[in-house]
Order: C-alpha cells, then structure tokens, then sequence
C-alpha cells in the first residue's frame, strides 16, 4: 500500500488526564491506525472502512516515506510504554504492533520492493474490492470506482519513476497480469455498468482513458522495463532472514526450519507409502513382486496416476468444487469438529488480474464488512496453454486433490478459520489488520489432516492430502534454498517432482511462485507445526481432545495471531 495523506504529527496525551498503560496502548494504537487507514484507502477497503473508498494511497517515493515515517514516529512512543502493566491481550497485541511496524520501516527503507517488484502497482487491485462485495448500493459501488479509475494514471507515474531496478521474473509477470487488469476496466466493468445504465456517458470517456494508459504501461514494461530488469530476485541470506523473521514471529530460524522440514520429508514419505500399498493392491492385484511392492516410489506414482484419471476440467472444476464445498461443509457439521459459521461463502472463477501465483485463494470480508461474503477462488488454466500442459494441471487438481484443496481454502479451513477471527474483539483493531500468516496457514493445513484424520474422502483423499503435506516441506526447503543458496530451477524441479511427486505443470508453477514471494512459503511448515505443537502440548496437559468443537473453538477464538501467541494464550 502506498499512502495518500500528509503525515501529520503524533499527539501527546494530556499530561493532566494521567491515563494508565492500558489506555496509552489503545489510545496510540487506534490513533496510529487511523491515520494508516488514511494513508491506505485499499487496506480500509479491504477492512471494510469505506470512508476512503473514492481514494488510492500515494504510491510515489515520497507516500512510501511518509509511511515509513509514521511507523517511526509511533514506534518511538510504544516503546515509552511499561508491558509489564498491561492486559493480556494488550501485551500481546504490542508486541504484534512493533513487530508490524518494523517490518513496515524495513520495507520501505531496507527491502524497497516498490522500487523492483511491477506487481506492486496492478491496478486491478485498487477496484477489483469496490465490485466483489454488496456492501452498499451498485451506483454508490461504482462511483467511487470512477474516483479511483481516474487516480489510476498517478499510480502508473509511480510506477515508472520507482521501478529503476527490476527484476525480470516480477516484471513478466506484471505484463502477463495487465491484460486482466484492462480487460476489468474495459470489459468486466460493462456488466455492472448495464445494471445502472444512466452511469455509461460519464463512465465510458474514464474508462477509455484508463485503459489508454494501462496499454501504454503495458507497451512500456515490455519495451522499456523488461530489457532493464537485471536485478537478481534472490533476497540473499541477509535479507531474506530478516525478511522471514517478521514473516513468522517465530523463534525458529533457518537452519531449524531446514532440519525440522527434511526430517520431516522422511517421515511423510513413508507414511505416505503406508497409505498408498494397500490401494497399489487394489488397482494392480497382478503386481505381487515384492521388488516391486517394496519400491516406494513406484508404488506411490502409481498409484497417483491412477487417482489423476478422475479429475474435472476448465468447464466442471467450479461445479465440482461447489459439491465438494457442500459435502465438507456436512462432514465437519455431523462431526461436531467445529462450530460452522453462517457467513455466505460463494465458489468463484479467479478474476484473470490476480492469476499467475496461486491456484486458488480464500478472499473473505474485512472484520468490519457487515453481511460481506467470502470468495474461494479458483483459477481454471489460461486460454493460451495447450493440451498437454492443461492435462498436467488437472492431472494435479484431481478429484481427490480438488476435494483436499477445498478443505484448505474453504472448509474446514481459511473460509471457516477466518469467519471465526472475525468476531474476536478487543480494544485495538491490531488483530484484525495484521493476521498471522503462519497461523492462517497453519490452521488450513492442520484442518486438512484433521479431516482425514476423522475418515473424510477414505485412503484417496488422505493420499492427496500426505501429498500436500510432502508439498507444504518442500515449499519451505525451496523457499529458502532459492533465495539464500543459490539453488537452480532445475534442482528445485527434482525436489518437487522426484521427492514431491508433483506433477511438471504444478512444480513448474511453484518455481515461479518461490521466485516471486520469499518468506511467504515457509508460513505453511512453520504455522503447520506450530498448530500441531499446540494441539501435542494441548493433550500433554489434558489428555486426548474428545471434545473437538470446543478445542477448535477455544484455539479459533483469540482473532489470527501468531501460534505462539495463541498456544500462550490457551495456558500452554
């Protein structure tokens, strides 16, 4: 996010009020807030504060330094405060405040993604949140999607002044994403547009001037930018350690993660094996050589192959998914293994801006969105793949696989763990800002083991979901290995592919994912073993759970702090 406002200075509290530590914390902290929601009109959209829709943040150099500056400024007066005086939950938000706000200040004095990554400046993402949502009337909706439109060119302006060393990776990968982007402006914007068709004269010269500017930026990054972008997308140890400490606010570090995650790679490979013999038995009942039966590879990618034959296509994965959302949904409902929320969750085609990173996503509404729905999003290939490589991909995103995916992205997972934040309350809105990555994805990966754990999808689904988990351990070895030891494409392929059993399309994609998102990769080993270290110190203390809605419920229930957060929280 970049900012809009000029930074104005941080108040002093009223000497004669004499508020205790408690109300200085929330005083400072709802303050800073404020005005960081000032500064970032799409992080209050996203929240669901719609005071600032009609506005996008200051990407210039100068808007990055005034949020760098107001970090500062607010860092300084936190660290006046006595902890020691503070509540529970006001101590531990603190700490997530500082962490936060050091991490802000190190990326835009230390990092300056904003001055190599296009990414950063995709202007489907300034109007995308404003369409999504019913959160007020259409027209309304729209008018403040004609006041951003119309700042959209001061964004690309930005962008070409910051962008002075880019890398090549991010850079082809903003050109691939611009076509969305004006397809949204140009195209996808008609359909709400005929919904208020009085809207369409006003509309119609912005729209055009937009789309102007965005296919001169797009003529730009190729033309210009792309022969430039020589910068190496290595972070290098250094940074990236740095970068992964606030990553994680874990104590691990990267020689731990390493060990923990290649022992871990043994130990799932052989439990995946377990689970792959007795079907190997099944659909190959000719196959008794024990050679054969004890080559553990061989039986796996068998059986894999044979599973990848059910698998839906472009034109079925949305309907499928929505019957496997419906079917989980049942599942963890009649199995009492947690409270199911009643917030709408609808199954969506991923908008073609936000395409090239990931397969899916969960999009859920901001903690102040009222009535809101949560979006899982799915990506379907891209027009311009061929046969071969379409098949890859569903080959992947089998029936089996799809069904595990759903589990992560919706149910029992992001969709439900998400809602649950939500109605955590407390005196800040730190929280509900600054989630934890490495618990939001801890608990979407624990949820998937959690299912089969409770017999959901039988031995093909559990196949799929060790084979997820084998993924999650490589993304943690590759995620470091690329950016700090120098580790090739091709090394990485062999990892995914040989010891991952991935399929080229999705190891090829996970490359480009690693390149593109350091630190990020690592959250889902590091949240995913600290859930199920919470869950093992959990049953040291009070036994085996027999209750399982209660203890999900209990562990859902502090909003989306870091596990060691919560694991303090929960007496642990």
């Amino acid at each position: 996010m970049r900012y809009l406002l000029t930074l104005l200075p941080v108040l002093a509290l009223a000497a004669c009020s004499r508020p205790d530590a408690n109300d200085r914390f929330t005083g400072l902290a709802n303050r800073y807030i404020q005005k960081n929601l000032e500064l970032n009109p799409e992080l209050a959209t996203y929240l669901g504060d719609h005071r600032y829709d009609h506005f996008i943040g200051d990407y210039s150099e100068a808007g990055v330094q005034k949020g760098s500056a107001l970090a500062k400024a607010y860092l300084d007066s936190l660290s006046e405060l006595d902890a020691a005086a503070l509540t529970d939950t006001n101590r531990i938000d603190l700490q997530i405040l500082v962490s936060n706000l050091k991490y802000s200040i190190f990326s835009a004095d230390t990092l300056k993604e904003y001055t190599w990554n296009p990414m950063n400046y995709n202007a489907g993402n300034v109007i995308y949140p404003l369409l999504a949502r019913e959160f007020a009337p259409l027209k309304d909706r729209l008018m403040a999607v004609k006041s951003r439109l119309r700042l959209v060119p001061g964004m690309i302006e930005a962008a070409k002044a910051n962008l002075v060393n880019p890398t090549k990776i991010h850079t082809e990968t903003a050109i691939r994403q611009n076509p969305g982007a004006i397809s949204l402006v140009r195209d996808e914007l008609t359909v709400w547009l005929d919904q208020v068709p009085e809207l369409k004269p006003e509309f119609q010269p912005v729209q055009d001037s937009v789309v102007a500017v965005l296919t001169a930026y797009g003529d730009w990054l190729k033309t210009e930018l792309l022969p430039k972008a020589t910068r190496d997308f290595r972070l290098g140890d250094e940074l990236w350690r740095k970068k992964l400490a606030y990553s994680l606010e874990s104590d691990l570090q990267k020689e731990d993660i390493l060990a923990r995650a290649e022992q871990e790679l043994v130990s799932t490979r052989k439990a995946l094996y377990e689970t792959a013999l007795p079907l190997f038995r099944t659909f190959f009942p000719k196959e008794t050589a024990e050679s054969v039966l004890k080559d553990e590879k061989t039986v796996i990618r068998k059986v894999l192959n044979k599973l990848a034959e059910s698998r839906p296509d472009n034109a079925t994965i949305v309907e499928q998914a929505k019957k496997d959302l419906e079917e989980t949904t049942r599942f963890v409902a009649e199995a009492g293994l947690v409270t199911v929320p009643d917030e709408p969750v609808k199954v969506i085609v991923m908008p073609e801006f936000q395409r090239g990173v990931a397969i899916a996503y969960c999009d859920s509404p901001g903690p102040l969105e009222k009535n809101g729905e949560t979006f899982y999003a799915i990506s379907p290939t891209p027009a311009d793949w061929d046969a071969k490589k379409a098949e890859s991909f569903y080959r992947e995103y089998n029936s089996y696989m799809l069904k595990n995916l759903t589990v992560h992205e919706a149910m029992p997972g992001h969709y439900l763990q998400l809602a649950h934040s939500n109605r955590f309350k407390a005196p800040t809105m730190i929280r509900a800002i600054y989630s934890s990555g490495p618990f939001v994805e801890g608990w979407a990966t624990y949820a998937e083991q959690l299912m089969v754990e409770k017999g959901y999808g039988g031995p093909e689904v559990k196949i799929q979901q060790l084979k997820m988990r084998l993924r999650l351990i490589i993304n943690s070895i590759i995620d470091q290995k690329i950016h700090t030891a120098g580790m090739t494409e091709q090394e990485a392929l062999d990892l995914m592919m040989n010891d991952g059993f991935q399929e080229d399309g999705e190891a090829s994609g996970k490359w480009i994912r690693a390149c593109l998102t350091s630190t990020q990769l690592s959250t889902y080993f590091v949240g995913n073993l600290g859930i199920n270290d919470i869950r093992t110190a959990w049953e040291a203390k009070n036994g085996p759970v027999t209750d399982f809605k209660a203890f999900h419920d209990l562990l859902l229930s502090f909003g989306s702090p870091a596990p060691r957060y919560v694991r303090q929280m929960m007496g642990l």
